[in-house]
């Protein structure tokens, strides 16, 4: 069954050696060369599942991959049983929401200290299951980074996203993500990326202006 068509890649949710399955497969982009093309999306497919795993084993619950096709560049991955947090953040009651915020800023830190991107966080790639348990899903635009600015753009990125989904509960929501990314990093990263994220907030407000 199709889930949905994304730009880069189309989900399926399939049985799959009596698992249930998600699969992504991504597609041909017709206005780019073959060659370049078929490259792209092998690296791109590669490169996602192991930023699936390698998440996992840095702590942060991720679908469990089961195989890499090369050949049609697609990722049989584990269906999490949930519902994304876009759809279920603001009818949470404001302590349960304080603990998810919370909990979604220490598993973005440990990304980080593992110099792990995720490229797209937002609550749209975020599922929150009936045990209280939240997964990150979907790491396509993901990468390996060490770098301050990466991760700060990261953490920039999730405050805009949530600006524009979760308008009411942002300033609460964000305040939470960054006291569990703190206490999951430790202090000194911590801050060191908040500074470059008030840096990075302010060339955004100059570039809109001018």
């Amino acid at each position: 069954m199709l889930l949905t068509k994304g730009a880069e890649a189309h989900l399926y949710r399939e049985t799959w050696y009596s698992k249930e399955i998600i699969r992504k497969q991504r597609v041909k982009k017709d206005y780019r060369a073959p060659e370049l093309d078929m490259t792209l999306r092998v690296t791109r497919t590669v490169r996602e599942a192991n930023l699936l795993r390698n998440a996992k084993r840095a702590g942060v619950p991720t679908p469990t991959v089961y195989e890499i096709d090369k050949q049609e560049k697609t990722l049989i991955i584990e269906f999490i049983d949930g519902r994304r947090l876009k759809e279920v953040l603001d009818t949470l009651n404001p302590e349960r929401r304080r603990v998810v915020a919370r909990q979604i800023g220490i598993l973005i830190g440990r990304l980080h200290k593992s110099n792990l991107i995720h490229g797209d966080l937002t609550t749209s790639n975020m599922i929150l299951t009936k045990t209280g348990k939240i997964y990150f899903i979907d790491f396509g635009l993901g990468y390996n980074s060490s770098s301050i600015e990466d991760k700060a753009v990261d953490l920039h990125l999730m405050k805009r996203a949530l600006e524009s989904t979760h308008y009411k509960y942002v300033d609460e929501v964000f305040r939470e993500i960054l006291e569990g990314y703190k206490e999951e990093t430790g202090s000194v990263l911590a801050e060191e990326v908040y500074g470059r994220m008030e840096s990075i907030r302010k060339r955004g407000r100059y570039l809109r202006m001018s």
